[in-house]
C-alpha cells in the first residue's frame, strides 16, 4: 500500500531525483543545500534523520563525513536505490527504512538534526504540514536543529518563463492556481510540470515552523534570484564564476527582498534547549 498519493509516487518513478541534482540548476540546489548544512550542523558523529531523503543524495555524503545518518522515504524505488548505493559504494547508513513524515518510527529525543527535504512540498493541507514539522520536533533532542525545505510560491511562473512553458495554456492554468492558493496541481501527463504540491511564501514557511514550537527560525534562499538567468549555464560551467556565485548567494541568502525569487527555500530552526516543565512535575 502506498504511503503517498499515487500521482506523487508515479512522478518519482518517472523522474530520477538524484540525477536531477547532479548538473545545472539541480546541482546548484544541491551544493547550496550542502553549504547550508555545513554551516549549521553540529559536528559528526551527530545523529541525523533524513526524512523524505529519496535515494540518499544528502544522507550518503553526510555518512561519509562521519555522521550517523538515517534515511526515511515513502517510495520503495528510492529505498532500493539507496540500498544499491550502499552496497556498491561501501558507505553504510545507520538505517534505510520506509516511512512517512507524519508518523516517524524514530524514538523521541534522539536526533541531533532532522532534514525535511521534500515532505513539505507534497503536504497540501497546512494541518498536515504542521503535523510533519511537529513530528520532527518530537524526535529532536533539546537544542537539535531542523532543516525544512519548501518550494517558492513563484517558482512555476519563473520556470515557465525560462523554459518556454508559458506558451502552453494548460501550464498557464497551473501557474494561475499556484499564485492564487499555493496549491500546485498538474492534470497533464508532462512530468516537467511537476506533481501535486504546495508552494510556500517565505513568511508562511517561517510561520509554520514557528507554530510547531521552534526557535531562531531563519528562512534562507537556496538558489537565490539567479537560477533562471538567461546565461546561468555559462556562469555555472566557468569555475571562477561558479565560485563567486556560491559566495554571493551565501551572502544574500537571508535578504528578505529576494527570498521569494529563489526556486527553493530552506528554514533552519532549533528545538529550544530549555523547555517549560508543566506545573507540579519534577
Amino acid at each position: 500500500m502506498s504511503m503517498i498519493p499515487k500521482e506523487i509516487e508515479k512522478h518519482y518513478s518517472e523522474v530520477q531525483e538524484s540525477e536531477r541534482l547532479s548538473s545545472g540548476i539541480g546541482e546548484l540546489e544541491r551544493l547550496r543545500t550542502e553549504a547550508i548544512l555545513t554551516a549549521h550542523l553540529p559536528p559528526p558523529p551527530a545523529v541525523i534523520y533524513d526524512v523524505g531523503g529519496a535515494a540518499g543524495v544528502y544522507a550518503f555524503p553526510l555518512a561519509e563525513r562521519g555522521y550517523t545518518a538515517h534515511l526515511i522515504d515513502p517510495v520503495e524505488l528510492h529505498l532500493e536505490q539507496a540500498r544499491a548505493r550502499a552496497a556498491s559504494s561501501g558507505v553504510s547508513l545507520a538505517s534505510i527504512n520506509q516511512g512517512n513524515a507524519l508518523l516517524l518510527s524514530a524514538p523521541s529525543l534522539t536526533a541531533d538534526a532532522v532534514l525535511l527535504f521534500g515532505p513539505l512540498y507534497h503536504l497540501v493541507d497546512e494541518s498536515e504540514r504542521l503535523e510533519a514539522i511537529r513530528e520532527s520536533f518530537r524526535i529532536l533532542k533539546p537544542g537539535g536543529i531542523l532543516f525544512a525545505a519548501a518550494i517558492s510560491r513563484f517558482a512555476s511562473l519563473m520556470d515557465g518563463a525560462a523554459e518556454g512553458f508559458l506558451k502552453d495554456p494548460e501550464f498557464r492554468q497551473i501557474v494561475a492556481g499556484d499564485l492564487a492558493s499555493g496549491q500546485h496541481r498538474n492534470p497533464t501527463s508532462n512530468p516537467a510540470y511537476f506533481t501535486t504540491s504546495y508552494f510556500h511564501r517565505p513568511e508562511e514557511l517561517e510561520k509554520e515552523v514557528t507554530a510547531a514550537g521552534y526557535q531562531n527560525v531563519r528562512v534562507l534562499a537556496v538558489e537565490g534570484p539567479v537560477w533562471n538567468a538567461a546565461r546561468f549555464k555559462r556562469v555555472w560551467d566557468d569555475e571562477t564564476q561558479r565560485k563567486a556565485l556560491m559566495e554571493f548567494l551565501s551572502t544574500v541568502e537571508q535578504e528578505p527582498s529576494i527570498r521569494g525569487a529563489s526556486a527553493h527555500l530552506l528554514a533552519v530552526a532549533h528545538r529550544p534547549k530549555l523547555e517549560a516543565v508543566p506545573y507540579g512535575n519534577p
